[in-house]
């Protein structure tokens, strides 16, 4: 019985590579976006405002958002493949030029870029943990630390 080792690894739908960069992960999340993209953007002209953006939360943002914790800390070249569907996203759903400034697009939105949804999501789940508001599994894993002076502002270490 000959087996080969794979490349890759997929569990709870997050590829994990050999070298866990996550690039075979990203680029599955980018087919599948776009491709729902593209159909979203085939109809687009029969939909409401608000039909559309229904649309492009089921289909997009949920892929963007799905375990986007495990990303934190990659190279910013591998989270702009992330931004660029977040950046067509809008266009399609605002009815934008591929020209038009995105920026603008994503505030009147207000989306934040997948790099800070990245960073809100980890923040958040910290203060719900420190709070009380999140499963008692993950507050136990963080604890706050408590400087000898008391002029050092608290840090966490986990």
């Amino acid at each position: 019985l000959g087996l080969k080792p794979s490349q890759h690894a997929k569990n709870l739908g997050v590829i994990f590579d050999s070298e866990l960069n996550f690039n075979s992960h990203v680029q599955g999340v980018a087919k599948s976006a776009f491709y729902h993209l593209k159909n979203i953007s085939k109809v687009r002209s029969f939909l409401s405002l608000s039909n559309t953006e229904r649309l492009v939360h089921a289909f997009i943002t949920s892929r963007l958002d799905y375990c986007n914790a495990l990303l934190s800390g990659l190279p910013q070249n591998t989270i702009n493949h992330l931004q660029l569907i977040q950046n067509s996203a809008a266009r399609v759903l605002t009815r934008t030029r591929r020209r038009a400034h995105i920026s603008p697009i994503l505030k009147s939105l207000r989306w934040l870029p997948v790099s800070f949804r990245i960073d809100f999501k980890i923040l958040l789940l910290v203060f719900k943990a420190l709070h009380g508001l999140a499963p008692r599994y993950v507050s136990e894993m963080l604890s706050v630390y408590e400087p000898v002076r008391l002029s050092d502002p608290p840090a966490l270490y986990f």
